[in-house]
Order: structure tokens, then sequence, then C-alpha cells
């Protein structure tokens, strides 16, 4: 149980908590919410002892481990599934204290320990963990420097999530995820064993993994029961009751207020209007709920072309190698509403950057109308904001023509006001520089406006507003996004990506969430998938050496604690009567170890292979 008691802390002189408490029951997946800037990611700081509160304490089980996703992971040489290993501090510790010990009362104790942490099946565990990210079997086998950063906060995700923490908080962990791997991670978390505490924006999210809902809210903290739109719908009956309550009080306070400026002149009513001043005085006042600002987004409006407006015939795409997509034929107007589904890597943002005309075809033909304007939104142009510029200088190096009262007004219709037009965007948080890059996509009134997860760094609100936004919009939209409630809110039309194609499908999303929620086959061992072979470099036959001797050193330490084990059951003294539950036991760890050598041969196979082809 996590217990929050009267905490209070400020930042600058600006408090964020001033007398919250609250209490998380043991194995309760929970979703924190609560304005931008309210707070949460520094409770957080607060529950792993970063920060020192200023009042109050907050209590957990003695020796309880709490975990969450660091920053970064370094660019290492160590596999994925190695670095993933290594997050079970525990386990590499009893790994590696298993290679050396000697006291043969010792060696019984981890080996107890390793079977009670499940430990055999760890690498089992963390593959499947990976995969479920979005990581390949062969792409396992890399060395995390192969990776991008955003790659690597998955691998950091992987790594926290195999650890399984008595307490797990994640912060935002579906950004750097597509549909597929937010889908998974819903599912995963709906069966972790511990406490989870979610910070996010997902409503789909929030509605099916977690049990409650805390809410951070004027310095207090709040424990409803429930998913999102249940707390939603309390949230808005509590401010209706509220605002009637506020209504009577001030109703109530008018009253008396206007007896006493007739009567208190009057010596016959002055005694009577003595009392209602001090009826007044005990008259607590009720200060009706603020309703948060609301957030818009005011996207221009184009006007109307003939359909279609874009065509695709027999078009081919990728990026000099072997084409990503082949022989698209595809037709686009300007009243479509296109959700891409598809699993990582299989080529929704290369098509969005082909319809963009970010990359040329190389085979077939893509037609577009004479007048088609596009905007197109990729989480990397936020990333790309030149953070020393305001947004009014962003704005205003499109349109230098334009007076800065029409520029402003730019900006407020997309939820920048006059304070954020004015900030360097560097000091601007992740959403208002999300809904900045959204007004210069759209700033031309494309006909075809192309999303590729649009939602990132966008609060809840921010996300309905875009709804709105998207719903009102006269052009045409395709959709790349792990918002499951966007999705189903705005695109009327499902194309799959897959196998280097694209074609409508045939179900609704709920049908595609079914589909990809179901088991997949028994995972085999961790091979690369067969491709032609490629003269490789310097630099990848070190690392293909390491990775086998890594394999051989794994191999090697499994197969003398095998051999530790079968002279523990060549020992007489584990057959006497009285012992048969100890044998039971020590069968059992051998049965594992026979197991685990098993995977290790695979492992060792699969990087031997990739060895001689690449020597060849």
């Amino acid at each position: 149980m996590l217990r929050i008691s009267d905490i209070s802390y400020s930042v600058e002189g600006r408090p964020l908590f001033d007398g919250a408490s609250a209490t998380i029951p043991t194995g309760h997946k929970v979703g924190l919410v609560g304005r931008n800037g309210a707070g949460k990611t520094t409770l957080f700081r607060l529950i792993r002892g970063e920060l020192a509160l200023e009042g109050g304490e907050i209590v957990l089980p003695a020796r309880a481990k709490i975990g969450g996703v660091a920053q970064e992971v370094p660019a290492s040489e160590d596999t994925l599934l190695d670095t993933v290993l290594a997050a079970d501090t525990e386990r590499a510790a009893l790994m590696a204290e298993a290679g050396t010990a000697e006291d043969p009362g010792r060696i019984a104790a981890i080996q107890a320990r390793l079977a009670d942490i499940d430990a055999w099946s760890a690498e089992a565990r963390a593959s499947a963990i990976l995969r479920g990210l979005g990581f390949e079997p062969d792409q396992q086998l890399m060395p995390c420097s192969a990776f991008s950063g955003g790659w690597r906060m998955r691998v950091a995700l992987a790594g926290v999530l195999f650890a399984q923490p008595d307490l797990l908080l994640l912060d935002e962990p579906t950004n750097y995820l597509d549909l597929e791997g937010a889908l998974w991670l819903e599912g995963y978390l709906q069966k972790y064993p511990h406490s989870v505490i979610i910070i996010s924006h997902d409503r789909g999210l929030l509605n099916r993994a977690v049990q409650g809902i805390l809410h951070l809210d004027n310095r207090k903290l709040t424990y409803w029961q429930g998913g999102y739109d249940q707390f939603a719908r309390q949230m808005a009956e509590r401010r209706a009751v509220q605002a009637a309550e506020a209504k009577k009080v001030e109703a109530r306070r008018a009253h008396l207020q206007s007896f006493v400026d007739r009567f208190k002149a009057k010596a016959t009513k002055a005694a009577q209007a003595q009392s209602r001043v001090k009826m007044l005085e005990k008259l607590t006042p009720i200060t009706a709920p603020e309703e948060a600002a609301k957030t818009v987004f005011t996207f221009p409006e184009p006007e109307e072309l003939s359909p279609p407006i874009l065509t695709l015939d027999g078009a081919s795409v990728g990026y000099g190698g072997p084409p990503v997509l082949r022989r698209l034929a595809l037709r686009i107007d300007q009243d479509d509403r296109i959700a891409l589904l598809g699993r990582n890597g299989e080529g929704k943002s290369t098509l969005s950057k082909l319809l963009a005309g970010k990359l040329r075809e190389s085979e077939g033909r893509v037609t577009r109308s004479s007048k088609l304007r596009i905007g197109y939104f990729a989480q990397h142009q936020v990333d790309e904001l030149v953070v020393s510029d305001t947004p009014l200088q962003h704005v205003q190096r499109l349109r230098p023509e334009e007076h800065q009262s029409k520029l402003r007004a730019r900006l407020a219709g997309f939820g920048l006001g006059a304070d954020q037009a004015e900030t360097a965007v560097g000091r601007l948080s992740g959403g208002q520089k999300a809904r900045l890059s959204l007004l210069l996509a759209t700033i031309d009134a494309p006909h075809l406006l192309i999303l590729d997860e649009p939602t990132n760094h966008l609060d809840i609100q921010s996300r309905e507003a875009l709804v709105e936004a998207l719903t009102e919009y006269s052009g045409a939209v395709i959709l790349v996004s792990h918002d499951m409630h966007l999705l189903s809110l705005v695109a009327d039309r499902l194309w799959l990506v897959r196998g280097g194609q694209v074609a409508p499908f045939t179900g609704d999303l709920e049908d595609y969430r079914r589909l990809l929620m179901t088991p997949d086959e028994p995972a085999k061992p961790l091979r690369p998938k067969a491709e032609k072979p490629k003269a490789a470099g310097r630099e990848e036959m070190l690392a293909l050496k390491a990775e086998l001797r890594k394999c051989e050193e794994r191999l090697a330490k499994l197969e003398e604690m095998r051999g530790k084990l079968a002279d523990k059951l060549a020992d007489p003294a584990l057959y006497e009567d009285g012992r048969a539950g100890d044998l039971e036991v020590w069968n059992r760890k051998y049965a594992e170890v026979a197991e685990a050598i098993t995977r290790a041969e695979s492992l060792w196979m699969a990087a031997q292979e990739n060895l001689e082809k690449a020597n060849s």
C-alpha cells in the first residue's frame, strides 16, 4: 500500500501540494491525471525520494522496489536482450555469483533464490517483452547503439517491465510507441502483478488498464474508483452540484445583504439588521469550480477540388534498396478520413511520406491534383523547431507580409496566447510545441492533412479539441496514431499496411484491436530473418564476434551450473527417507537449468550463423 499523508511541496515559491493525501491499495493500477504543470511528474519524484517534502510523509512497505523508465538508454554495445536482462539487478548479481560460489550452502541459497524469481525463464520473458514493444528476434541481438533515441526509450521501458518493481511509475509510456505497442502495453499492465501509477493522456489506456484515477487538482489529491470516462462523468456531476450550491449561497447572501442595507439605519430594525450581519459573517462562501480553459485548434478551410485529389497507380517506394511498399493502387478524395493500421516497421510512415511528397516513387505513378496543397505533421518536426525563436517568429517566417495582430490571432487559434507567442520555443511545454507544429503544418489551408502521431505530448483537453477540429475540417485526413480514441472518432476508413501492400481493412477498430491482442504462434529460436548476405564492415564483424563470445560464456556458465546440480543429485543423503521434498526441489532446478541450456544453445547457434553469413 502506498500512503500519501498531508504532503506539502513548492517550486520557486509556487505551491504544488498543500495538505494532499491519498492511499493506493497494493496491486492497484492507477491513472494520475491533472492539468499540465499541476505537478504530476513532481509527485513521482517525491515518491522516489528524489525530492525532499516540506511537510507530511509518503509511506511504502518496507523494502518495496520502485521502478520507472530512465530518461535515456545509453548507446552501448550490449544487445537489447542483454540490456533488458541486466535491468533485473538481483538476478544479474545472483547469476554472476553462481559462477564463482564454492560454498555448498551458498550455492544452495543462490539456486533457491534463482528458482524463486523464475530466473531460468528470464530470457524468454525479456524476449517476449521486447517483441511486444516492436523488436523482432533478430533486432534483439543487435547492440543498443544501432537504434535511435526513441527506440532506446522502448528498450528502457522493456527493462523496467522485465524487472517488475513493487511500484511501477510510468510517465507517458505510450509517447514512443505505435498503436500496436500501446495496445500490447495496455494488455501487459492489466496482468501486471504489482502496483502501477501511470501519467497518461491516452483515454483508452486510462479506461482499460487502470482500476482508479488519482486526480491532482488545486494542490490536492483525490482518488476515484473506475476508469477515466467514469471519473469524467463524476467530475461533471460534482461541478454541477457545486455550481448549484454556490448559486444558492450567493442568492442567500444577496438577500441578507439587501436587508442589512435597507434597515441598518432604522432604530426599529437595527437589532434584526445586526443579526443578519452576523449571519452573513457565518455564511461560508462556496466557490464554483473553474472549468479548464478550453483548448482550441482552428484549421483554415481549403477550397474544394474535383475528386480524386490524389491517386497511386502501381507505385512502389523505398529508401534506395528494395521497395518497402510495392504496386500501390490507391485513391484519396477530399472528404476522406483514413487511419493507417499496421505493425511497426510495415511502412505506415513510409506511405505518409510518399503521399506528402517527402519521398519519390521508385516505380509506377503518383498523380496529384494541380492545385493540391498538403499539410504534413510528424513528431520529429516538433524536435526540429528553432528553440531560441518564439512562436511568433516561426509564423512570421512563413507569413512575412502579414500584420502581427493577424499572426497572433493565428497562434491564439491553436491555444498559444499572448504570453506563449513571445516565449522562446525551448521554454514551451511539449504540448505547446506540438500545437505550434500543427499550426505550421496547416497554415496554408491544405486540402490533404497527413498526421503521423499528432497526439504525443498533447493533454486530454487538447486531444478532444483536435478531434473537434478534424471533424469540422473540410479537407482529407490521413492519420497514424496510437490513440484509439482519436482514430475511432475521426477515421471512417481503415487501410492496413502489411507485407509491402496497402489494402482496406474490412473490420472496425475493435476488430483490429482483437486481432492484435490475439497471441502469436509459439516463439521460435531467436534467429535473424533469411536475407541476401551483405558484406560486413569491421565494426559489424567485431559486434558479431562479441555476441558469439557472450553466448558461449552464457552457455558455459549454465553447463557449470548443471554440473553442480548433478553433483548434488548424486549425493546419497538426498535420497534418505523424509527428504522427498528436497529431492523434488533439486530435480525441478535441474530441469529448469536444462531448459535454459536449450534456449542458450539456440541463441549460440543464431550468433554462429550470423557470423558465418558475415564471413561469406
